[in-house]
């Protein structure tokens, strides 16, 4: 209790972070021999110019562990210690058990509660809310979560459109409870009627068609479309999230965005009055990672010492399903 009695207001405050990519790189040049495309066609219109992809009968669990073992030993915590972990992604080992129930069993961390959220490209951003409300109710006071994907998996490498954005990683943060700082806000939106525009349209229980059986799952998007509805969307996130927190955009001192597209992240930057230097990229490098991405690219910014601690970040998402949605955060 504080001096006046009042019960001290508790944060979740990122204590670690932790990232993982595959080893083998992809890149633009690699997939101009598989179909029409060139590294200008690609860089041009994604700012992507390469992409990691999982080795055979490497899984997202395992890319999911390597992220989170670097990020528990970052905040110096012991997987024994974990009480809660939540897992973003919509490319999971098994159906089931969960890819987190998968994970904590590896850690060591048996018997804390572990589950997974599938919100597509948006998966962390979810993950990372669902987190911060159980710090907050006291339920967790040390908490993991994970935006881990194994998009590669799924895609169809003869449709030039799709098979240029996609790529495999895992981010990790471990959250702890904080009376001073951490996660100010998190925003959470979804749009189930624009489904079609992005999706992969067969399941467990809708069921596989034969000829889906035999050539596997595939992602469907119409580009332009996702497009215009990720920048309308985002803009509308990020002016959610600076009036609910009575900030101006000039209080942000990092922009870390979903890594899908160079020209949506640039659209949000300018939104923000952001200039580019202040905008975690990492897409060229990456691709698109889908939960993964943002992790990624808060790990990386964090480890070369560009994020610091006591700054404003502001993290925001867009993906299939629709889902959007953003966290403020004083790192």
């Amino acid at each position: 209790m504080s001096e006046t009695g009042a019960t001290p207001r508790v944060y979740a405050r990122i204590a670690g972070t932790g990232s993982y990519l595959p080893a083998n790189v992809v890149t633009n040049d690699d997939l101009s021999k598989v179909v029409d495309t060139s590294d200008e066609w690609i860089a041009s219109r994604t700012g992507i110019r390469q992409r990691h992809v999982a080795a055979e009968g490497e899984t997202t669990g395992d890319l999911a562990y390597h992220a989170s073992v670097r990020a528990l030993e970052a905040a110096g915590v012991e997987a024994s210690e974990l009480d809660l972990i939540v897992l973003g992604t919509t490319t999971p080992d098994l159906v089931f058990p969960s890819t987190a129930c998968l994970l904590q069993h590896r850690l060591g961390a048996n018997g804390c509660g572990a589950f997974d959220v599938n919100a597509a490209c948006s998966g962390f951003v979810y993950a990372l809310s669902v987190a911060d409300k159980f710090i907050r109710t006291g339920a967790a006071r040390t908490v993991l979560v994970v935006g881990a994907e194994t998009l590669t998996r799924m895609v169809d490498w003869s449709d030039r459109a799709t098979c240029v954005l996609f790529g495999d990683g895992a981010g990790a943060v471990v959250l702890k409870a904080d009376t001073e700082t951490g996660i100010l806000s998190t925003h959470l939106h979804a749009d189930g009627g624009k489904k079609e525009l992005l999706w992969n349209p067969v399941g467990v229980s809708v069921g596989f068609k034969e000829q889906e059986k035999n050539a596997g799952v595939r992602i469907h998007m119409t580009g332009n479309e996702v497009f215009k509805h990720a920048v309308k969307a985002l803009d509308s996130v990020v002016e959610e999230t600076l009036a609910e927190n009575g900030l101006d955009r000039r209080a942000i001192d990092w922009l870390i965005p979903h890594q899908a597209n160079l020209r949506i992240i640039e659209a949000t930057a300018k939104r923000l009055d952001l200039p580019m230097d202040r905008v975690v990229v990492t897409v060229d490098r990456h691709g698109n990672t889908s939960s993964g991405s943002v992790p990624l690219a808060l790990d990386e910014a964090v480890r070369s010492g560009r994020v610091e601690r006591g700054q404003l970040l502001l993290l925001e998402a867009f993906g299939g399903g629709f889902t959007w949605g953003s966290a403020l955060l004083r790192y």
